[in-house]
């Protein structure tokens, strides 16, 4: 039961066949996009509290707390029963 195969029918197999291969062409790949995550907003965090490290005597201010000899101005080291800390470079000053 095999089938005779006629000219016509082999121009349609042809023709089918070519078809089908500008179908299988790839078309330009689309970059593939990921979706953008959305940036964590950052909380708001109370401001640090310095006026607590300062008093005011007259016309002047008087720091509470000494500065960090590392780190310099604007950083206090905070005090512990037997020693000052700093709390952001580590530096360490006991009492005598």
């Amino acid at each position: 039961m095999a089938e005779e195969k006629t000219p016509e029918s082999k121009e349609l197999e042809e023709t089918a066949t070519e078809s089908e291969k500008i179908e299988e062409t790839p078309e330009e790949a689309e970059p593939v996009v990921k979706p953008s995550k959305e940036r964590q907003v950052k909380k708001v965090r109370p401001s640090t509290q310095v006026w607590k490290f300062y008093k005011i005597e007259g016309d002047q201010l008087k720091k509470l707390k000494k500065d960090c000899p590392r780190c310099g101005k604007g950083v206090f080291l905070s005090e512990h029963h037997d020693r000052e800390t700093c709390g952001k470079c580590g530096y360490t000053q006991f009492k005598k």
